[in-house]
């Protein structure tokens, strides 16, 4: 038997459960991966909490839970090429990580090897939020000279968007309670507090005005940005929320590109980007840790370990 979180109803946390299910194993065209580890992303809870938005995912009950994970590839089909047992890896599989086993196709899914010197936990975090960040500051053409305004800069996607802005040469100010400022001072952002007047703020920080914005959570920093006379093509966010206004870039995980996941994992091995992990909590605490996330005061990721 093998161990997977399922849930049977959609709702809060509350309904997520460990259940023993009969072991997978893998087809011909597909490889099993043992997973050590599980990132949570907000979309996990999101998918598990609205049947409209898991519909959008094509998730029907009873589902699966999670999308990023990290472990050992131990069941290989004939017909899949490119890992073999043994192999550690890192990908997405929506609807279904946070389990001991994951089944994938190498030729359909976001599946890579683990470089050495990442860590199973680390690993685990980055496909979603990773491409997100990657994603989002590709979609505004984002460059060496820029200052740029980052919404929910200390969350899950915000701290890989704020120290991949910093690496490429750009003033970052990033929105955040003011408990969470020390913490953002520390991966290279200049902390704003959100919230009603963002703009004024934003505009004593930063004077000469910023050139460019991602908007990470919600809207309130696409809304400051357009005030500041930010370009609508210089501002992107997040796509799975409400429609932004026109011009605005709408972006996600799967318009990062290909080489994105691999210039992610280089820069985390020269110690360019760090991985802020906030807690790390064993499956069988799964609804404790789904309840911090949901609250929306991590800072940085949150891992589940099998």
């Amino acid at each position: 038997m093998s161990k997977a979180v399922r849930y049977l109803r959609f709702g809060d946390p509350d309904v997520l459960e460990v259940h023993e299910i009969p072991e997978p194993h893998a087809a011909p065209d597909e490889v099993r991966v043992r997973v050590t580890a599980a990132g949570l992303n907000p979309m996990d809870w999101q998918i598990a909490a609205r049947s409209e938005t898991a519909a959008r995912f094509g998730i029907t009950l009873p589902a699966g839970f999670g999308s990023d994970f990290a472990g050992v590839v131990d069941e290989v089909g004939a017909d899949a090429t490119g890992f073999a047992v043994g192999d550690r890896v890192f990908g997405a599989a929506i609807g279904r990580s946070v389990a001991d086993h994951v089944l994938v196709k190498p030729a359909e899914a976001t599946l890579r090897h683990t470089p050495d010197g990442v860590g199973d936990e680390v690993a685990a975090t980055l496909p979603v939020a990773g491409l997100t960040a990657f994603a989002a500051l590709a979609a505004i053409g984002l460059h060496a000279g820029d200052t740029v305004l980052i919404g929910g800069a200390a969350g899950g996607v915000g701290v890989f968007a704020t120290q991949l802005a910093k690496r490429a040469g750009a003033r970052v100010l990033g929105t955040a309670s003011e408990r969470t400022f020390g913490f953002l001072r520390g991966l290279g952002a200049e902390p704003v507090a959100y919230g009603p007047g963002l703009a004024d703020r934003v505009r004593a920080l930063a004077p000469e005005g910023i050139t460019a914005a991602t908007d990470l959570f919600g809207r309130e920093t696409v809304g400051a940005a357009l005030e500041l006379g930010v370009a609508p093509e210089r501002i992107s966010v997040v796509a799975d929320g409400p429609a932004p206004p026109p011009g605005v870039r709408a972006t996600g995980a799967l318009d990062a590109g290909p080489g994105a996941l691999e210039r992610i994992t280089d820069a985390i091995r020269s110690g360019e980007i760090t991985v802020p992990i906030a807690a790390t909590y064993p499956v069988e605490r799964i609804r404790e840790a789904v309840t911090t996330q949901a609250a929306g005061h991590v800072h940085g990721k949150i891992v589940i370990t099998l």
